[in-house]
């Protein structure tokens, strides 16, 4: 066997801890092994929160097409003047859906 300097002997531990830094990082670092079911999992999250998001946008995007002044659709306009004044015909029966769910119970 070969005698080994304290200078190669000092860039073996320090190249030995650095490789062993490395594998630590690879294991539980912030992007390592361990990391990858919580981001896989906040991933999901994610998607799902864009699905839902995309869903009110595209039903905020009919209404805006609906609302258009050259072209407003009746039943909407009607709709929107009865919810927001209160108004209603002398004949109409509000029926609340809160209320007929609620009864149940």
């Amino acid at each position: 066997m070969r005698n080994v300097g304290i200078g190669e002997r000092l860039k073996q531990s320090f190249a030995l801890l650095a490789l062993l830094a490395l594998t630590g990082f690879a294991v539980a670092g912030p992007t390592g092994v361990l990391a990858w079911s919580e981001n896989a999992a906040a991933l999901e999250n994610r998607e799902a929160q864009i699905a839902e998001l995309t869903e009110a946008r595209d039903a905020l995007r009919n209404r805006v097409m609906l609302l258009d002044p050259e072209a407003a659709d009746p039943d909407l306009a009607s709709e929107l003047v009865r919810d927001q004044l209160g108004v209603m015909r002398e004949d109409e029966v509000v029926i609340m859906l809160d209320d007929v769910a609620g009864g149940d119970e």
